[in-house]
């Protein structure tokens, strides 16, 4: 019999071979399906290729290589962090690198165990730790995992005298800083898989920037580590010898920061708390004419090189609180409702207002118990300038929220206000995490609790408290705008970054964020001298200050948290008074005898800069 022949033509074309052959036509979807199909096989297969050959190229060849030859990465040093006379602040000492490299162990499993447990012995670190990090580790990233960048010299000889432990030492870098520095500083930490998906230029045991500088400039810090390369044959016979990648270190950051300054502050504030029993404290110094930062201080500080214990630490040392924390300002909230005030033409500075202690309010539920709002102290008739140097909270509950023939600016104005002065955004600040405070209203009353918004809430705002938050930083800088006459700069930490050569790669200038000098021009001079006659008249909450060879403006504050079961103390302030070159906050937390407490500490912050800088005329 003649053996039949299908002809995919005659298929497609819809034809019989033979009369008596039933025709059965092949669906028009089984070929787009097929063609689909082929197609993703097709697309994966390419996606693959690629993947394998040219995005992770690189890292199979290296891989390739490792298994003919021994690498050597030599570490790039990141680049050094100075204070603004060229001091540096971070850098660099020499440390060893310990790697395990599972190939180099033992073959058999019980003398692969014995090994792991002589390194972990050794390196003094827990065995079942150890294991775990083993299995944990995504060894198709690298056939090499980091123990420490920090072992001790008994260790590191116990190390190099034992073979068969799997182990390779490799010179590096460890960072360095002072605890004062810590925090505006930052720490650095290992290379994990989220960061290389992040950035292909990244390679797993490098170190990157986690927090501080040291994360904000990260691109320009790290450098670019390099390789040495030896190839043996099959015996273990070298080959050759040769430097595949030399080594770049990183740029260099120089800081506005003054270090010697920072280093009192931070001492001086440290004591300040031991003398009185607190742990947490923080301090900022900003020059007012171009947003300058001399110092940033956060007590406790931590060893950047140990960053395991700052997380159990219950004072939380590794949250800079000077950018990420958030405070009722309490009374330092007081010269910006003033200038508001007297701007929107409510007061006359020399009206005066009496405060017997509190004021009461009618109250129409309860006529026999009327509502009553406390100032800290009766201060009889007290007008812009002494109600600003005594602190006195019914005189701002009259202007903030108006009492009896006093209008008061009420909260949407005041709001306005607190926007004008930039306490509804960041700063922009160059560190990672700042966060914003929070200006409260009456939506966002009705919306949280279902209560309206009552005069008693704006008298609390008016005076710092409630639920008024901001950031120290945004305090400061409000602070410096009413020294300059109502400027609000951008702060900045970092003045330029270098090469290792020297040549600049950037440098940062003065940015404003606002200019309302025209807008307040009428009522600065008289907050101003409010401010001045806390520092100048007996009756001054900053009376201490007045004993200092400059003219000194200043604010105190205090705030109740948790409930009136703690005290938040403040003070701010600016030198000279004339022509200020510096603006200072201090900040304690749960203070034992309130603002009382941080005087003392500004008092001699600002005498130390008088003494070392502006007295010798060092202008920066």
């Amino acid at each position: 019999m003649k053996k039949r022949h299908i002809q995919i033509e005659d298929i497609l074309s819809d034809k019989g071979v033979e009369e008596n052959l039933r025709e059965v036509p092949i669906p028009r979807a089984s070929f787009f399906g097929l063609i689909v199909v082929a197609s993703i096989v097709i697309a994966v297969a390419t996606a693959q290729l690629l993947n394998l050959n040219i995005l992770k190229g690189g890292f199979y060849t290296e891989r390739a290589l490792d298994n003919v030859s021994d690498t050597k990465v030599k570490v790039a040093p990141r680049g050094v962090i100075e204070d603004r006379f060229g001091k540096p602040i971070v850098e660099n000492a020499p440390s060893f690198n310990i790697f395990l490299y599972p190939r180099l162990l033992p073959q058999d499993v019980t003398a692969r165990d014995t090994a792991l447990r002589k390194v972990s012995v050794i390196m003094n670190v827990n065995f079942d730790g150890l294991f775990q990090k083993l299995e944990e580790r995504d060894w198709s990233l690298s056939d090499r995992i980091l123990l420490t960048s920090d072992v001790s010299q008994d260790a590191l000889v116990a190390l190099s005298a034992k073979d068969g432990l799997g182990i390779r030492i490799e010179e590096g870098f460890k960072r360095t800083t002072p605890y004062a520095f810590s925090q505006v500083a930052g720490y650095t930490g290992l290379v994990g898989r989220d960061d290389l998906d992040a950035n292909k230029a990244l390679a797993l045991d490098d170190q990157i920037g986690r927090s501080g500088l040291e994360a904000y400039y990260d691109t320009f810090l790290r450098g670019e580590n390099g390789k040495d390369v030896t190839f043996k044959s099959a015996g273990g016979e070298v080959k050759d010898e040769r430097v595949e990648k030399e080594s770049k270190a990183g740029k260099n950051v120089r800081t506005y920061i003054d270090s010697e300054f920072q280093t009192y502050f931070y001492n001086r504030l440290a004591d300040q708390l031991k003398s009185i029993g607190r742990d947490i404290g923080l301090g900022i110094a900003i020059d007012p004419r171009n947003g300058e930062i001399l110092a940033l201080v956060n007590v406790p500080g931590f060893d950047i090189n140990n960053v395991g214990q700052a997380l159990v630490d219950a004072r939380k040392p590794l949250f800079n609180r000077v950018i990420s924390g958030v405070y009722s300002p309490g009374s330092t909230i007081k010269p910006l409702v003033a200038i508001a005030a007297l701007t929107e033409k409510l007061i006359d500075p020399k009206k005066q207002i009496l405060s017997i202690g509190y004021i009461e309010l009618p109250n129409p539920y309860n006529p026999d118990k009327p509502s009553r709002f406390l100032d800290w102290k009766p201060h009889g008739w007290v007008d812009m300038y002494s109600a600003l140097a005594r602190s006195s909270d019914v005189y701002f509950y009259a202007v903030g929220g108006g009492f009896k023939d006093q209008k008061g600016l009420g909260i949407y104005k005041l709001k306005e206000w607190w926007d004008m002065f930039g306490l509804a955004q960041k700063t922009n600040i160059d560190l990672p995490g700042e966060k914003v405070g929070f200006l409260p209203d009456p939506e966002w009353k009705q919306k949280k609790t279902g209560q309206p918004w009552r005069i008693g809430d704006t008298y609390n705002v008016s005076i710092g408290q409630g639920d008024f938050m901001i950031t120290p930083i945004e305090l400061i800088n409000y602070i410096a705008a009413i020294a300059n006459g109502g400027t609000f700069y951008k702060p900045r930490v970092v003045e330029s970054i270098s090469d290792t050569k020297g040549n600049e790669v950037l440098r940062t200038y003065p940015s404003t964020l606002a200019d309302i000098r025209e807008k307040i021009k009428d009522a600065i001079p008289d907050v101003q001298q409010g401010m001045r006659d806390a520092v100048r008249k007996s009756y001054g909450t900053a009376n201490l200050l007045s004993t200092l060879p400059v003219e000194v403006a200043g604010k105190t504050g205090t705030a109740q948290i948790e409930n009136n079961t703690k005290t938040n103390a403040f003070f701010v302030g600016y030198e000279p008074y004339v022509n200020p070159q510096i603006a200072v906050l201090v900040l304690i937390e749960n203070s034992k005898e309130g603002d009382s407490n941080t005087i003392p500490v500004a008092r001699d912050v600002m005498l130390w800069y008088y003494n070392n800088r502006l007295k010798e005329g060092i202008k920066n």
